[in-house]
């Protein structure tokens, strides 16, 4: 199989009869960043969503290991992390079952051990049993990050990651993405905040309001 390599070209997309961005062009490959920058509206998320296969562009095509995203759906999402805005958990299970039922859906599996460790590098120790319900908006955002640290998907994408974590959880949350680029692994990223990613190189990209 190929390196992975994400490849964009002539993107364009269109909300509510505006034009957000067109002819963008982008490309990473193996242990590269991209930090998506702009203003509230630009359509930083909407770049996300096209990037990942969720929102089909207006123009331009996104290729993945030199593929049309649209020819190799089922490749490209077996190799793709998204993490949008929402959490994307079940209210009614715990931290640990959502984090156990979220790998369970891409066909892997997880020791106890190994999921009540990722909890951990979240902040989250001692809560695998609540339910996400009574936990803050905080602390459910941490259960979804919790992916990170075990999840080995080449392509991430993480919208907004810092949203609501503390220092020492960003501080946390830019080690792990910086290991995954030294594994070879792609990061694509939006914050309104700097970035730092240990001994690595983050590109950035800016979307004009």
């Amino acid at each position: 199989m190929s390196k992975p390599h994400l490849q964009a070209s002539n993107l364009a997309c269109v909300r509510d009869g505006r034009w957000l961005f067109r002819e963008l062009h982008l490309e990473l490959g193996p242990g590269r960043a991209l930090q998506v920058e702009g203003a509230n509206g630009a359509g930083k998320t909407s770049l996300l969503r096209i990037l990942c296969g969720l929102t089909p562009p207006r123009a331009g095509e996104v290729r993945w290991r030199g593929l049309d995203i649209r020819r190799c759906r089922e490749d490209y999402h077996a190799s793709l992390l998204y993490l949008g805005h929402q959490p994307g958990l079940k209210d009614e299970l715990t931290a640990l079952e959502n984090l156990r039922f979220a790998h369970a859906l891409h066909g892997h599996t997880h020791e106890e051990q190994a999921l009540e460790a990722a909890l951990d590098q979240v902040g989250l120790y001692g809560y695998e049993d609540v339910p996400v319900r009574a936990l803050s908006a905080g602390q459910r955002r941490r259960v979804a990050l919790a992916r990170l640290w075990l999840n080995r998907a080449p392509l991430w994408v993480l919208d907004e990651p810092f949203t609501a974590i503390d220092r020492r959880g960003i501080v946390a949350l830019e080690q792990v993405m910086a290991g995954h680029l030294g594994r070879g692994g792609l990061l694509i990223l939006t914050s309104h905040q700097p970035v730092e990613l240990p001994g690595m190189t983050l590109e950035r990209l800016e979307l004009a309001a």
